[in-house]
């Protein structure tokens, strides 16, 4: 019997990505790149306002498999 471990998508959630898919707030999901555990990985990405694609951003939630919400992430000044 084959025991296999499961990661999480929480472990997203603090990481800074890009959109390569552009949000549209209410209206639809974007796409987003995100360097998780070692290899980039892409999620459906939600906003809450409509975000371009190339846009930084911040996961702040897990909101089912492969599917986060995203922030504006502007980068320490």
């Amino acid at each position: 019997m084959r025991e296999y471990a499961f990661v999480s998508d929480a472990s997203a959630i603090g990481c800074v990505g890009t959109l390569t898919v552009a949000t549209r707030g209410d209206g639809g999901a974007g796409e987003v790149l995100v360097t998780v555990r070692g290899a980039k990985e892409a999620f459906l990405a939600w906003s809450d306002h409509p975000l371009p694609k190339g846009a930084q951003v911040l996961v702040v939630e897990v909101r089912g498999a492969r599917t986060v919400a995203v922030e504006p992430w502007q980068g320490l000044a």
